[in-house]
């Protein structure tokens, strides 16, 4: 029997002109800037995994897992119904299957893992494709990825804790319950190092630490103190930041490991006074939280917190250069594939001229990132046995993370800006991209505090900028406006005294510069043509779509097609 609905069947509501959803895709072999630079930068080794893992992220199913996650936000548990305190988050249980496909996919612990070959480059792959589905996975994956770097450089100094916390971290299970580590086959890592007053300053720390006997490197101590900062506060342990009595005197701070339970399997003092009401990354908990008589095991040296904590931050700086591209070729994949399927003055989008253009700009932005984190993520492989490439690394990712940072929330809303008026509807994945565009340019050093990192590499390693020049230099000769732009950073780089005020200058032009030899290498003419005229030349333009010269569009646009 079937039944009239004079609502819903009357003509006014005929749909029609809208495209279908963008679902049932390969992540990864659709890419084919991806593809083609994991094949060179990897020397042609096995994809079968990342190919498994872009098709599972590009199921309808998960990608509306995503949108779950993002939707039904976590909860803070304070108490539980007897009056206990708990310290509890609650997730959704889309949040829940998205961390574990994430940690069963190996993103936190590739690089890691006996005999894993090319483990920070796959890392890199799984990063940008669970970042497209869902930001706020992401965060805990990326500080168990950069925690475990920091635990094995300071193996020799702990051998008992990293022995403990090591195969914890590197085991791809996910489990989700709030129970001791010690019951757990797989656990994850979080960071706290950020307070009220000091910020990115973090000497200006208040936090104490007092030992519980003899101390030192592994030794017992507990905290006092107070974290502006701490995401993910369901992980199973936290780096964090603190002052001893003889560091405090010297201005030294230390680095400890803060387990969320005592190793007697009670509750440790890790008290969540509230999650952050953010302007996106919904689905990730970011808290402020408590120490008070807080149990926690030093990391490393007493008075060696910084350095040892900059091992982490030095990997969850390839993270944060990664997610923005991320967010750009979801942000593009959405953009073209509404194009084709809509039709404006009776003609396809993708077929106007202005509109291949603005798409054909952005294309191209998000390949030349593509191809730079890439590059990067292979050097964080080399880095593992060469030094001259962990130097190289440091300064490139520190440029990457600027710039992709930078390009990332004006190209969000470009492509918003393609889809008109729905792409700014909330049932759309556009607000929730473009909310969080800004996020990795804060997480991690924002802008100026970078840009200050790169002239101190400058001063305290000046080799790493000579292997900077070495890496650009096979593209040399190769284009005209590539060779004024170089021009322009070794004129800029003599003017020492005003290093700091021409600081951003500097970073851009590195970073451009970085990513033209990529392209110029390694894309097709129609690609590295249109990026060099449209970035390095003097009639360089600053907004998408007002290109300075006749270029391939069709091309440009026929190979970011998502979903092939």
């Amino acid at each position: 029997m079937s039944f009239y609905n004079p609502i819903t069947e009357l003509p006014t509501h005929e749909v029609t002109n809208q495209p279908p959803a963008l679902e049932n895709y390969n992540l990864f072999t659709s890419d084919a800037p991806l593809l083609e630079a994991f094949k060179r930068e990897s020397n042609n080794a096995a994809q079968d995994h990342l190919d498994s893992v872009g098709a599972e992220l590009g199921r309808a199913e998960t990608l509306d897992q995503g949108r779950l996650a993002n939707e039904f936000p976590p909860v803070l548990k304070t108490f539980n119904r007897l009056g206990q305190r708990i310290d509890e988050v609650e997730f959704h249980p889309a949040y829940h299957h998205m961390m574990g496909l994430a940690k069963e996919a190996g993103m936190a612990s590739l690089p890691w893992e006996k005999d894993s070959k090319y483990g920070h480059l796959q890392h890199a792959v799984i990063e940008y494709m669970v970042h497209q589905v869902e930001a706020g996975v992401c965060c805990p994956q990326t500080m168990t990825y950069a925690g475990i770097a920091a635990l094995q450089a300071q193996k020799a100094l702990t051998p008992d804790l990293t022995d403990f916390w090591l195969p914890k971290l590197i085991s791809r299970s996910y489990d989700a319950r709030m129970i001791p580590a010690d019951q757990k086959t797989g656990c994850t890592m979080g960071m706290a190092m950020t307070e009220k007053q000091g910020g990115s300053d973090v000497r200006a720390n208040s936090t104490i630490a007092s030992p519980l006997g003899k101390g030192g490197p592994g030794g017992e101590y507990e905290l006092t103190g107070h974290k502006w900062f701490c995401s993910a506060p369901m992980c199973d342990a936290f780096l964090t930041l603190a002052y001893t009595e003889q560091g405090l005197k010297e201005r030294k701070l230390s680095c400890f490991l803060v387990p969320r339970f005592r190793p007697d399997g009670s509750r440790n003092n890790f008290f969540i006074q509230r999650l952050k009401q953010k302007l996106g990354n919904w689905a990730n908990a970011s808290s402020e939280i408590e120490y008070h008589n807080t149990w926690a095991q030093m990391v490393g040296e007493e008075g060696r917190g910084v350095p040892t904590i900059i091992e982490m931050v030095h990997h969850t700086r390839l993270d944060t250069s990664i997610a923005p591209v991320s967010l750009m070729r979801q942000a593009l994949s959405q953009a073209i594939h509404y194009c084709r399927h809509r039709s404006v003055f009776q003609k396809k989008l993708i077929d106007q001229p202005l509109m291949q253009n603005v798409l054909a700009d952005l294309a191209v932005e998000a390949e030349a990132g593509t191809l730079l984190f890439m590059h990067l993520a292979r050097k964080f492989d080399d880095s593992m046995a060469d030094m001259e490439a962990r130097r190289y690394a440091r300064l490139a990712v520190a440029i990457a993370k600027f710039w992709h940072n930078k390009r990332c929330p004006n190209f969000v809303y470009e492509c918003m800006e393609c889809l008109g008026g729905v792409g700014y509807v909330e049932e759309n994945i556009m607000p929730r991209l473009y909310r969080e565009a800004p996020l990795n340019s804060i997480w991690e050093g924002s802008g100026n505090v970078i840009c200050l990192d790169i002239l101190r590499t400058f001063q305290k390693e000046p080799v790493a900028l000579e292997q900077y020049f070495a890496e650009i230099r096979p593209a040399q000769g190769t284009n005209a406006y590539f060779d004024n732009t170089l021009g322009e950073l070794k004129k800029l780089l003599t003017d020492t005294a005003n290093a700091e005020r021409n600081a951003r200058r500097i970073v851009e032009k590195m970073a451009l510069l970085l990513q033209a030899s990529l392209v110029l290498r390694h894309s097709p003419a129609e690609v590295n043509d249109l990026f060099c005229a449209a970035r390095l030349s003097q009639d360089r333009h600053t907004v998408y779509g007002a290109l300075p010269q006749a270029a391939d569009v069709q091309k440009i646009l026929d190979r970011a097609l998502p979903g092939a």
